[in-house]
């Protein structure tokens, strides 16, 4: 279910929705009545704007969570107006719909980072930095006498396309040729994040190279 979103006003005038503990507003503005057309056996309404709006103390709350709050809007801003995809009462529901698949999917990325912030240690990563939209993982194992980082670029995409990547050789000999090939055995889908992480631990800081 994909349901993110929390109705929290309904007037003459206006909806009101909330998404992602409150973070995400989005108000709806109504115009006047449409002829003939109908949404949940009443006369349906034609939409005036549709307004997004961040609640997210961004000095106070974790790295993860503005992340999830950049990629969000980041979406919300590639589909140009939203009134136009979203002319009336009828075409709510399926925005809405599409606003929740990106929330949900956002919302498990930003549970897989918190993940790895408290459990990297087991995947010999030292350290999950995240900056903007970009995460950088430094991993470090002395078993396979290497020490690298890898920078992902997400976007609001996640997980369903391939991250683009790059690699920075501290010590030993596992750069970009190595990486990739790792890559490009983790198929994109569910906790692709984790699962990246996981494969880089299992083929290539198990032991030397």
């Amino acid at each position: 279910s994909f349901t993110e979103w929390e109705l929290v006003e309904w007037s003459e005038q206006q909806a009101v929705f909330n998404f992602l503990y409150d973070s995400v507003t989005l108000t709806v503005v109504f115009g006047p009545p449409i002829d003939g057309e109908f949404f949940a056996a009443r006369p349906s309404r034609s939409i005036v704007s549709l307004d997004f709006e961040s609640f997210l103390d961004e000095e106070q709350a974790p790295p993860s969570s503005c992340l999830v709050q950049k990629l969000i809007f980041q979406f919300i801003e590639s589909r140009g107006s939203w009134q136009e995809k979203c002319p009336t009462l009828c075409n709510l529901p399926q925005a809405l719909f599409d606003i929740s698949l990106v929330v949900n999917r956002c919302k498990i990325l930003g549970e897989e980072l918190e993940f790895l912030q408290r459990w990297g240690a087991k995947f010999h990563l030292l350290e999950t930095d995240i900056k903007g939209t970009e995460v950088k993982l430094l991993f470090s194992s002395s078993v396979a006498f290497a020490k690298f980082e890898l920078t992902l670029a997400l976007s609001h995409d996640y997980p369903s396309a391939v991250l683009p990547f790059g690699v920075q050789t501290h010590i030993g000999n596992i750069g970009e040729k190595e990486i990739a090939a790792v890559l490009s055995r983790v198929p994109a889908g569910h906790h692709y994040l984790q699962r990246i992480v996981i494969s880089i631990q299992q083929n290539l800081l198990q032991g030397p190279r």
